[in-house]
């Protein structure tokens, strides 16, 4: 669980800091900074598994395309940072594998991972040289401070109890020291025994948590267990739609791919009993009504699901059927559907942890709807108010939106404001963006008793977001000056009356009677 996030010098993030609870959902106009701190996260993820360089090059472009290095520091006009600087505080799993099977158990939970990459000027921004490792640290959080960086509510009895393990240790898990002008970065053993390794960093391609092992560094691996499990979702409705092989991988992809599977592993998972594996009929059916459950608060003739195992061409088929018997496969359902089919199935899965990370999750659902694909996000998020375990896995959502709809209906304590921010460095004015909470939730809190000076969202730019239909006298459309003046008659006029503009609609619009002024 990704609890706080700092980046500086990251494409626009300059001195951010995001505190976030089990879900986080993030609003704000388009191109301020929304999609930049999910590719922060998602590069973070990447340097936990991958070299520098192929992390780099895995993080988007505002096209859609893999990355320039040197895109992915802040610049604005000539001045351009020459590096970038990271600080995750997590709570990662207590228990997990390496790729070779080896069993690791942390010695401590709550981490903090520094780490910050500098460019190599003059190299050119394809080589394997052109990102450099300037400093890893990988530190554990005493559990005696953990309420004072915990501040979402939760269960101190049964939540943070269930999460948070640690023992006293001088050295941290990584480290990194200069000696005589050499960058060292050490790795040292839990329990600080043994000789800590020790590895020039100049000379690194990678990160030294992209290494770590159960034998070498047990808690070190479960920080890079947990930072690989952070996932950009981009669900497809294309891959929604393919029906999977028998060989298919049976946990969901991060495009929607393999629903089919994961729905067929979970419903039809077996169960031991006298040491021997028998297929549980109860738990197949139990599945099935909650997936179908779910899905019967977006579709209102809704009636059942089931996975159709085709043993002849050897595929599973997801299939929907209604109220009155008629049976549609996946490829027939609307896209907004397979979404929220692909969430049901995700909050299904007690395997699937980490942190999720999702855009615009309402595109293809009815206004009216908003409310059930926010209730399945919580449902998809861990219960902080229960212990973690197959039943409430460590899992977090966080989401970012376009939507007025969406933005009222959030808690106000899971919400965060995206806008443009001017921060004054060596001289410059510097255009960047923050992540402004609201006033008097847990998020404020915690920045008073941290002293930061960053005020809180201003209601009035929250009522903007949440009023779009802006009015002026009692009839006509308010332009404002920035909107440019009202549209000339002709043409246009001979379309009619906008919806909005319709004064048998205005009490509706304004329930209070009033035309805003």
């Amino acid at each position: 669980m990704l609890t706080r996030l700092r980046i500086s010098g990251f494409k626009n993030l300059l001195d951010v800091d995001v505190r976030f609870g089990p879900f986080t959902c993030i609003a704000g106009a388009n191109g301020v900074g929304k999609s930049n701190l999910f590719d922060a996260i998602m590069f973070l993820s990447a340097l936990a598994d991958r070299p520098l360089m192929d992390a780099a090059l895995s993080v988007r472009d505002p096209g859609g395309r893999n990355a320039d290095v040197r895109s992915l520091f802040f610049r604005q006009g000539d001045f351009v940072l020459p590096a970038m600087e990271f600080q995750a505080e997590m709570i990662v799993p207590k228990e997990g594998n390496d790729e070779l099977g080896q069993h690791a158990t942390a010695t401590a939970t709550f981490l903090t991972y520094t780490l910050r990459l500098g460019l190599r000027m003059g190299v050119s921004s394809v080589q394997s040289d052109a990102l450099e490792l300037l400093h890893e640290e990988l530190n554990y959080i005493p559990i005696g401070s953990a309420k004072q960086s915990l501040w979402f509510g939760h269960s101190a009895a049964h939540w943070r109890k269930s999460v948070l393990v640690g023992q006293r240790r001088g050295a941290p898990f990584i480290s990194t020291e200069d000696s005589k002008g050499t960058l060292l970065v050490k790795l040292h053993q839990d329990g600080n025994q043994g000789r800590p390794q020790l590895r020039d960093a100049s000379r690194l391609p990678r990160t030294v948590l992209s290494v770590a092992n159960a034998a070498e560094s047990k808690t070190a691996l479960l920080a890079r267990v947990e930072m690989r499990s952070w996932r950009l979702m981009q669900l497809e409705p294309t891959a929604l739609r393919r029906p999977d092989e028998f060989s298919a991988s049976p946990f969901l992809g991060a495009d929607g791919s393999h629903v089919a599977a994961t729905l067929h592993r979970l419903a039809h998972g077996r169960m031991r009993e006298n040491d021997g594996e028998l297929p549980n009929p109860g738990r197949t059916a139990a599945v099935y009504a909650r997936v179908a459950n779910r899905l019967g608060e977006l579709i209102d003739d809704f009636g059942s699901i089931e996975v159709e195992r085709d043993e002849r061409r050897e595929l599973f088929t997801l299939h929907a059927l209604a109220r009155d018997g008629s049976r549609y496969p996946a490829r027939s359902l609307s896209d907004g559907t397979l979404r929220f089919l692909a969430l049901a199935v995700l909050a299904e899965d007690p395997e699937a942890s980490g942190l999720v990370c999702m855009e615009e999750p309402e595109n293809g659902i009815h206004p009216e709807r908003i409310p059930a694909i926010l209730r399945l996000l919580h449902e998809v998020s861990m219960d902080v108010g229960l212990p973690v375990g197959p039943e409430n896995p460590l899992r977090q959502v966080v989401v970012n939106t376009h939507s007025p709809s969406v933005v009222a209906q959030v808690n106000d304590d899971e919400l965060l404001v995206a806008e443009p921010w001017q921060i004054l460095r060596d001289g410059r004015r510097l255009n960047a963006v923050r992540f402004a909470a609201l006033p008097k939730t847990w998020r404020c809190d915690a920045l008073k008793r941290d002293g930061t000076s960053d005020p809180p969202c201003p209601r009035g730019k929250l009522a903007r977001y949440l009023n779009p239909f802006r009015f002026r006298g009692d009839l006509g459309p308010m332009f404002e000056e920035q909107d440019g003046p009202p549209p000339a008659r002709g043409r246009s006029s001979a379309l009619g009356t906008r919806v909005l503009d319709r004064p048998d609609l205005l009490p509706f619009l304004f329930p209070s009677g009033g035309v805003q002024k």
